[in-house]
């Protein structure tokens, strides 16, 4: 989803009159709204996975006659019946699985070409003939200071400068395999208390394990908000982080898009796929024979591709894009 705001940043700059409404996830609401190219917002009542062909024909029903395009970012056949049932009159996206007829703007991906994700999403937004890398305008969300000051009232917070606040994110909801080891994280954490920092730990309730095995080595200055924040208020507190470490996972790439000092470490996946996409950042990646796997474990039992990236490295990295900053 925030590698989705290049596209909307994209139309809105092709067509400055046009509005742009998402349907999507109830979930990515809120950094729908902190969009400023977003007009508005549509809830998809159906989760992951589910067919459900009448609801989808149902909702395709209840848009008719509101838009003049669809650009549909998943590649799915079931994706495709809403603005089809629409009635939509250009209806673009990527060939995918078997949509003739449910697209009449259906275009062949050239992967050598458009080796990013973010490159794919826009690249929808230019004419179908067109052969040109497009124009990638980075994703910046925008964040309400009086929203953020009353997330952290609400839990507690309190970030006094001079003392730089140090924001991880050690989960990665795809698997182990995208998880730089726990005591790591929170040996780092220690580091950075230890010089006069403040720490607070990102992450949603599946991240709860991890994180509170951090705070646990890292003692009571780590401040665990796994599991204790909405996704609203995770990026409004987000956006007051003086540096972020984080793996390949969503809060990365929001961590990015609020153009927070980033140190991101890939280990299965591949960071020339789905980079952060600020200037302020470093990629910590060792490029082993193995690696990118795209496992969620790692196959061959060792893990050396996240291992082998040492405490001392990423803290090297993180006095890096401070001093950049």
């Amino acid at each position: 989803m925030v590698m989705a705001q290049s596209l909307f940043k994209r139309l809105r700059q092709l067509h400055p009159a046009t509005e742009v409404h998402v349907l999507a996830p109830a979930w990515s609401r809120p950094l729908l709204e902190r969009m400023p190219e977003v007009s508005k917002a549509i809830d998809m009542p159906l989760g992951h996975g589910k067919m459900e062909l009448k609801t989808r024909w149902q909702l395709g029903k209840s848009l008719r006659g509101r838009y003049r395009q669809a650009i549909l970012l998943p590649n799915s056949w079931k994706s495709a019946i809403i603005p089809f049932a629409a009635k939509i009159p250009l209806r673009t996206g990527w060939l995918g699985e078997m949509r003739y007829g449910l697209l009449n703007d259906a275009r062949k991906l050239d992967k050598s070409l458009l080796t990013m994700t973010v490159q794919r999403f826009v690249a929808l937004a230019n004419d179908g003939d067109s052969r040109e890398l497009p124009q990638i305008m980075a994703p910046r969300l925008m964040v309400n200071p009086e929203d953020a000051a009353t997330a952290r009232a609400k839990l507690g917070l309190q970030h006094e400068p001079p003392a730089l606040l140090l924001a991880l994110c050690p989960g990665a909801e795809y698997g182990e395999a995208k998880r730089w080891p726990a005591e790591y994280y929170a040996a780092l954490a220690q580091q950075h208390i230890r010089d006069g920092g403040q720490v607070w730990l990102f992450g949603s309730d599946k991240d709860l394990p991890v994180c509170d095995e951090i705070a646990a080595i890292a003692g009571e200055a780590c401040h665990n908000l796994a599991g204790r924040t909405s996704l609203a208020q995770a990026t409004d507190l987000l956006s007051l982080a003086d540096l972020v470490v984080s793996n390949d996972s969503g809060l990365m790439h929001v961590a990015a898009a609020l153009d927070r000092p980033l140190v991101a470490i890939y280990g299965s996946s591949d960071p020339g796929f789905t980079p952060p996409l600020n200037k302020q950042h470093r990629i910590l990646n060792l490029g082993l024979d193995c690696s990118p796997c795209f496992k969620r474990e790692c196959p061959l039992g060792h893990l050396d591709c996240l291992r082998n990236i040492s405490v001392e490295q990423v803290g090297a990295a993180l006095t890096e894009v401070m001093h950049e900053r």
